[in-house]
């Protein structure tokens, strides 16, 4: 994508986003489960394809990961059919994919076989289909490896137990040391791949169960409510309740200012515009991308471009303002935030903004990596009032609204 005439980066690392090496011993990696046709539930395609609050259940449960702190890499196992999907999916440079098999325990030995390059210290292995883990859960069950070999979240039985038959209670059971299984389920590689590589439980209930087969002790962690796994209709509307409940949204404003000065063109958004007088900038002086780009920073509470890209520093003398815009679009990729919308008002007598307007949002969807209809970009003057209006600059406000991507 070309903006004024200049190819821009979208390949910034933001400190902090890379998961451990290969080579640290206290890598942990997880293997996510998503080949299954999840006939349970019912419906013309599988429940992980199925969207959830706009996105599809796999996505909201990924995202989690990839944004968990030290977690990595990924390996995400499909069914054969859904290969065709895979490269979107490793497209990521932390994920990878693999093909399942015909059980569950096929499928999850077929992702940590796929891990066994990465030699990790630990794997968490989940449900694809259980997309409102948390973060926090995440980091209980890794905490819990520092002591024992496996580590599985669980809720306690606290409702009464029946036995029925024919449709009446036969009798009651004790819930005493019941507890509600959930994933992730975490291990030592090593061990939990051996376990898999040796088991002959092809309808083992989950990876605890080979474990333990394998005499690998399992703590329990505790469990969350919202942890749910879709497994009915029912539970696409608990899981869009519990969403609306826990989703955090952000938003930021940006303005800025610049100067005219000599020149024959102003960059805004990416743009270049001919005009008989230039924009006056330590960078670029794209005014309006560089509003966009506070607005984006403001909703993180992570400062302005100047924090960031001190002018004092020789090397932004003359930047693309796509720099900054690429780095703060980084930073909430890093802090596990997608954005949901960008507008931006430029004011100013001259130049004409309409005609380039329709440009101005490709250039800024394309730096941000999201559809041109998530970005707004729109011009006023301010009726010959002020510095504007006797046109010695121009001046652009930006609002950013940032949604979690995963819950914490």
């Amino acid at each position: 994508m070309l903006c004024a005439g200049r190819t821009f980066s979208i390949g910034i690392v933001v400190p902090g986003t890379e998961y451990r090496s290969a080579g640290d011993s206290m890598t942990t990696a997880a293997v996510i489960v998503a080949a299954g046709r999840g006939r349970r539930v019912g419906g013309p395609i599988p429940k992980q394809w199925r969207t959830l609050g706009g996105r599809t259940v796999l996505s909201w449960t990924l995202d989690t990961f990839r944004h968990a702190p030290t977690v990595g890499p990924i390996v995400v196992v499909l069914h054969p059919d859904d290969m065709g999907l895979a490269p979107g999916y490793a497209a990521h440079d932390d994920v990878s994919v693999a093909a399942g098999g015909a059980t569950r325990a096929d499928s999850v030995r077929a992702g940590l076989v796929a891990l066994r390059a990465h030699a990790p210290a630990r794997v968490l292995i989940h449900d694809a289909a259980r997309p409102l883990v948390s973060t926090a859960l995440i980091a209980r069950v890794i905490a819990a490896l520092d002591h024992s070999r496996g580590a599985a979240p669980a809720l306690p039985v606290t409702d009464a137990l029946w036995r029925g038959a024919a449709g009446l209670v036969t009798g009651t059971a004790d819930r005493g040391g019941l507890f509600r299984a959930q994933t992730p389920q975490g291990f030592h590689f090593d061990a939990i791949l051996a376990a898999h590589e040796a088991a002959a439980i092809p309808d083992a209930a989950d990876d605890v169960a080979i474990a333990r087969a394998a005499g690998i002790d399992v703590a329990i962690v505790e469990g969350e409510e919202a942890n749910l796994k879709i497994t009915t209709e029912g539970d696409f509307a608990r899981a869009e309740a519990l969403m609306t409940q826990t989703t955090d949204i952000r938003t930021g404003n940006g303005f800025d200012v610049h100067a005219f000065g000599p020149g024959d063109r102003v960059t805004l958004c990416g743009i270049d515009i001919a005009h008989d007088r230039g924009l006056v900038g330590h960078s670029d002086a794209d005014v309006a991308m560089h509003a966009i780009t506070d607005a984006i920073y403001g909703a993180l509470a992570a400062g302005d471009i100047g924090r960031h890209f001190p002018p004092s520093d020789p090397r932004w003398k003359g930047a693309a303002s796509d720099i900054f815009l690429a780095h703060a679009a980084a930073l909430a990729d890093q802090r596990g935030y997608v954005l949901s919308h960008v507008d931006c008002t430029i004011i100013c007598e001259r130049p004409r903004i309409g005609p380039h307007a329709p440009d101005m949002q490709a250039c800024i969807a394309a730096i941000l990596g999201i559809a041109p209809d998530r970005v707004s970009v729109k011009a006023t003057t301010s009726e010959r009032l002020g510095f504007a209006g006797r046109e010695e600059g121009i001046a652009a406000m930006a609002t950013a609204t940032l949604v979690a991507t995963s819950f914490t």
